[in-house]
């Protein structure tokens, strides 16, 4: 089965954790144009563009100043998943993944991205910030990053999937938006983690990020060869709930 994952904003190039090989990303030439047309953008035209501080709107400036396509394992050019942080990425928790579970998360884990479309867990990345939602007019004709990636990244994901593979959709709504549902040909099923609050289940964001993160993991550690077989899951207290489930949504409470 194929795992879709959001990226995350926080990103920590100062970690080294080894992998047996890196890859280039499939996206490299889209990318580079995106950069080079941020790259041209003032700090603060950057800053309001993407809502963000002036300690940030400097960080990222900078960052496209020196953009440089990543093709070389270098200080400013390594594997995707092992330079995100955050709760999904803490969940996932590569630093402890053995060669075997980097082989199995290359085949399977793709990383949705604003900037270079989708990912491979080994594929090199230069650091950066775009996020999939941001109202960006990246050409007249393309008035979000929506548009700007259109059918690609579902292609994509149809190229990697094999006809008889599930996809199980661990990214936020605001990512999965970027795979066109009418080019994509295999079933997708969506995990929601709910917790209970009182008499209600609800979601906790916080413990949900952790929880698509750590689900990943599951199955790339335990190579799930029949969707039905993730029903068991039971991870960090969560346990599949058939009544609120829905053939295509299934729910994990605790």
């Amino acid at each position: 089965m194929k795992i879709l994952l959001s990226p995350a904003k926080s990103l920590d190039y100062d970690q080294n954790i080894n992998t047996p090989f890196t890859s280039e990303a499939h996206f490299l030439k889209e990318a580079d144009y995106l950069a080079k047309k941020l790259q041209k953008m003032s700090k603060k035209k950057l800053g309001q563009l993407m809502h963000i501080s002036e300690s940030l709107s400097d960080l990222n400036h900078d960052r496209y100043q020196n953009w440089e396509a990543p093709t070389t394992l270098n200080e400013n050019s390594k594997p995707a998943a092992t330079v995100f942080t955050g709760e999904v990425y803490k969940g996932l928790d590569v630093s402890t993944f053995s060669d075997k579970d980097f082989e199995n998360a290359q085949k399977d884990l793709l990383l949705l991205s604003g900037l270079y479309g989708v990912l491979k867990p080994m594929d090199l990345m230069y650091p950066y910030r775009l996020e999939m939602g941001t109202k960006w007019n990246v050409t007249p004709k393309k008035k979000n990053l929506y548009d700007y990636w259109g059918n690609k990244i579902a292609k994509f994901i149809n190229e990697e999937t094999k006809d008889d593979e599930v996809i199980v959709n661990l990214a936020s709504n605001e990512y999965y938006k970027a795979v066109d549902k009418k080019t994509l040909k295999a079933r997708v099923i969506t995990p929601v983690f709910k917790d209970l609050k009182g008499d209600k289940f609800k979601v906790i964001m916080m413990y949900a990020k952790h929880a698509r993160g750590a689900m990943a993991r599951d199955i790339i550690q335990n190579q799930y060869q029949n969707i039905e077989d993730l029903k068991g899951y039971n991870v960090d207290g969560y346990t599949y709930n058939e009544e609120m489930s829905s053939e295509n949504e299934w729910f994990f409470v605790r």
